[in-house]
C-alpha cells in the first residue's frame, strides 16, 4: 500500500513539474513577430504586389481589339456627272476590324513603374515592422509587472512562514505566561491580511498574463515560470531602429519616381496590325463587302508639356525633404527617450543602494525586538508594525530592481537592440 502512495505521489510530482512551463522576454519578442494579426500583411503585401507586377507587366504583351459598327449616313460622297458610271455609296456602312497593337520602346517607363511598386513594397512591409516593433514596449511593461507580482508572491511566502514561526514563539510563551494572552491575536489578524495580499497579487498577475497571452498569441497558466532576464544595455546614443530603414525605403520611393517622370517624355514607339471586313472597304469607290488590312509603326513624343515635368521634379524635391526633416526629428526625440531612460536607470540604482542599507538598519532593528517580544519587553503589536516595515522596505527593493531591469529592456528597445 505504501508502495502504491509513493508511485501516485510521484507521478503527481511528475506531472506538474511537466505541466509548468517556462518564458523568457525573448520568447515574448519572438511570438509577437510570428503570432500577432498585423504580420499577415506582410502575405497580403506581397500577393497584392504580384498582381501589380502582373498587370504592369502586360503592357509589352500584345494588345489585342475587335471592333465592329454599322452606321446610317445621312449624306454620302456625290461623283461628278463625268463619272456617272460609278456606283455612288450606300447610306449605310458596316464594318468589323480586328486589330494587334505592340509596344516596342516607350523609354524604359515599364520597368521604372516596376521599380516604383517594388519599393512600394518594401516600404508597406517596412512599415509593418516598425508598428510590429511598437509592441515590445507594451511586452516589456506586461512581462515586468508579471514578473514583479511572481516575486511578490515569493515575498508573501517568506512573510508567511516568519510571521507562523514567530505565532508559534508567541503562543508557547502565553501557554506558559511569558506573554500576554491577546497576544497571538495581533500575529493571527496580519497572517489574515497577508492571504487577502496573496489574492489580490494572484489576481493581478492572472488579469496580466492574460493580456500578454492575447497580445503575443499563446495561452499561459498560473504555473507558468517567467525568467529574470539578464539585460545589458550599452549607454550609447547609436540608434537602430527599423523606423530608419523605413525612412531610407522612402527616399529610394522618391527617388525611383523621380526616375519615372525622367522617362515620361521619352519618345514611344509601337507597332500595329488591322484587318477588317465591311463595306465599304479601303477602296472607297468599291461599293461592295471586301476584306483589308494595314500594318505600320507609330511614333508619339510629347514635345513641349509646358514644364510639367520640371514641376512634378520639384514636387519630388520637396519630398525628399519632407523625409529628410522626419528622419531627423525621430533621431531627436529617440535620443531625447534614451536621455530619459539612462538617468531612469542611474536614478534607480541609487535607490536601490538606499533600499540594501535601510533593509540592513530594519533587520537589526527587528532582530532586536524579537528578543524583547521572546521576554515580554513589547507587544505583538510593536514587533508586527516593525515587521511590516522591513517587508515593506524588501518589497521596495523588490519593486525597484524590477523596474531597473524594465528600464535597461525599455532603454535597448528605444535604441533598437
Amino acid at each position: 500500500m505504501k508502495k502504491i502512495v509513493f508511485i501516485l505521489m510521484l507521478t503527481i510530482l511528475s506531472f506538474g513539474a511537466f505541466s509548468q512551463e517556462s518564458l523568457t522576454l525573448n520568447e515574448c519578442y519572438n511570438l509577437v513577430e510570428t503570432n500577432y494579426p498585423l504580420i499577415k500583411q506582410h502575405q497580403l503585401l506581397e500577393n497584392q504586389h504580384q498582381i501589380d507586377k502582373e498587370i504592369i507587366s502586360n503592357s509589352k504583351l500584345p494588345q489585342f481589339n475587335l471592333d465592329a459598327q454599322a452606321t446610317y449616313q445621312s449624306d454620302v460622297i456625290e461623283f461628278p456627272a463625268a463619272m456617272s458610271g460609278v456606283e455612288p455609296l450606300n447610306k449605310d456602312q458596316y464594318r468589323a476590324t480586328f486589330s494587334i497593337n505592340q509596344l516596342i520602346y516607350n523609354g524604359g517607363l515599364t520597368d521604372a513603374n516596376l521599380k516604383i511598386k517594388q519599393g512600394q513594397l518594401k516600404t508597406k512591409q517596412k512599415q509593418i515592422d516598425a508598428n510590429m516593433y511598437q509592441l515590445k514596449t507594451q511586452i516589456n511593461q506586461l512581462y515586468f509587472s508579471i514578473l514583479l507580482a511572481q516575486e511578490s508572491f515569493k515575498l508573501l511566502e517568506a512573510k508567511e512562514l516568519q510571521l507562523q514561526s514567530k505565532l508559534k514563539e508567541v503562543k508557547s510563551g502565553i501557554k506558559y505566561g511569558t506573554l500576554l494572552p491577546a497576544s497571538d491575536s495581533v500575529l493571527e489578524a496580519e497572517l489574515l491580511k497577508i492571504k487577502q495580499q496573496f489574492i489580490e497579487v494572484e489576481n493581478r498577475k492572472s488579469s496580466l498574463i492574460e493580456t500578454l497571452s492575447s497580445l503575443i498569441g499563446k495561452p499561459f497558466n498560473s504555473l507558468t515560470k517567467f525568467e529574470k532576464p539578464l539585460i545589458r544595455t550599452q549607454l550609447q546614443n547609436e540608434i537602430n531602429r527599423p523606423e530608419l530603414e523605413l525612412f531610407q525605403l522612402k527616399k529610394e520611393e522618391v527617388n525611383n519616381y523621380e526616375s519615372l517622370i525622367s522617362k515620361k517624355n521619352l519618345p514611344k514607339l509601337n507597332g500595329f496590325a488591322t484587318g477588317g471586313y465591311g463595306n465599304p472597304g479601303l477602296n472607297m469607290l468599291d461599293n461592295s463587302f471586301q476584306t483589308f488590312y494595314t500594318v505600320g509603326v507609330k511614333l508619339h513624343w510629347n514635345v513641349f508639356d509646358w514644364n510639367t515635368n520640371k514641376k512634378q521634379k520639384e514636387v519630388v524635391a520637396i519630398n525628399k525633404d519632407f523625409i529628410e526633416n522626419e528622419t531627423e526629428v525621430f533621431k531627436l526625440n529617440t535620443n531625447i527617450e534614451l536621455n530619459k531612460q539612462q538617468k531612469e536607470i542611474e536614478k534607480i540604482s541609487a535607490f536601490i543602494n538606499s533600499d540594501l542599507e535601510i533593509i540592513k538598519l530594519r533587520k537589526k532593528v527587528l532582530k532586536t525586538l524579537e528578543s524583547q517580544l521572546k521576554n515580554g519587553v513589547i507587544t505583538s503589536s510593536v514587533f508586527v508594525t516593525e515587521f511590516t516595515n522591513l517587508f515593506e522596505a524588501e518589497n521596495t527593493l523588490l519593486k525597484h530592481r524590477i523596474q531597473i531591469e524594465l528600464a535597461k529592456a525599455n532603454y535597448n528597445t528605444i535604441k533598437g537592440d
